[in-house]
């Protein structure tokens, strides 16, 4: 069995839509390719591999409540070529976005839906995460916990020569299941949907989000945008930046 794993994030790295699908490909057995979908440059090399496959699985942002418009674009092609080739594909779909309820993504979901009603297509189901942007740095978090895991060792072995320093170790397990938690509805939804993938079955729509009380979620949220915006130059992308008049 061939599945397609497409990632429609408009950003070039780095990006939750990535790591989500990274997760997806977990569950799920046999050929697997990996594309990106940027541009319309892409088309015809994406729908070239959807050509000899049984499944396809989208993960994209939410935009507006609603699909990216170059993933609008794609899918107006897709239903063209699917038609004109009389495939026989079952579609998935992954979609993520910053707010802290999964369930903002039902009309992203729906738009899926009813696509693969028109293109004749069998519509898989997916799921629906809530702060993307959050559990996207948790993996961002694991790497660094890593790296501090191998620095104390490392200043262990120079100080005591021992390979296992208690704390270090004990630090590590505790920040690693942390990180786990916060993930534990993705990883549970996207196992179940990888069942499905295998088996070409309906899965439905279901919806998860990070694992962290909301009037936390808010708070981390705002801070990090306020810093993010700050690096990009401005105040909430750009309102202190400076701007070019002309006259």
């Amino acid at each position: 069995m061939k599945t397609v794993f497409i990632n429609c994030s408009p950003k070039k790295r780095f990006c939750a839509s990535a790591y989500f699908l990274a997760l997806q490909r977990l569950f799920v057995g046999g050929e697997k390719v990996n594309e990106k979908l940027r541009t319309p440059a892409d088309h015809a090399r994406i729908l070239g591999q959807l050509r000899d496959a049984q499944a396809a699985v989208f993960c994209l942002p939410l935009y507006v409540d609603g699909v990216p418009s170059h993933v609008l674009r794609f899918l107006e092609d897709m239903e063209a070529f699917c038609q004109e080739n009389a495939l026989q594909l079952s579609v998935y779909c992954i979609a993520n976005n910053g707010f802290i309820e999964g369930r903002q993504n039902e009309p992203l979901m729906r738009n899926f839906e009813h696509f693969c009603a028109r293109a004749g297509l069998s519509w898989g189901g997916g799921v629906g995460i809530g702060g993307g942007v959050m559990l996207n740095v948790t993996r961002i978090l694991f790497v660094v916990q890593i790296a501090l895991l191998i620095l104390n060792i490392a200043l262990s072995v120079i100080q005591t020569g021992s390979f296992f320093p208690r704390d270090a170790w004990s630090s590590f397990g505790q920040n690693v299941l942390l990180l786990l938690y916060f993930n534990l509805g993705v990883l549970y939804y996207l196992a179940r949907m990888g069942a499905a993938i295998r088996k070409r079955a309906f899965f439905g729509k279901k919806y998860t989000r990070i694992l962290v009380p909301s009037f936390l979620f808010i708070l981390f949220a705002d801070i990090f945008f306020f810093i993010v915006s700050l690096l990009e130059g401005g105040l909430f992308r750009g309102w202190l930046a400076k701007k070019k008049y002309q006259e």
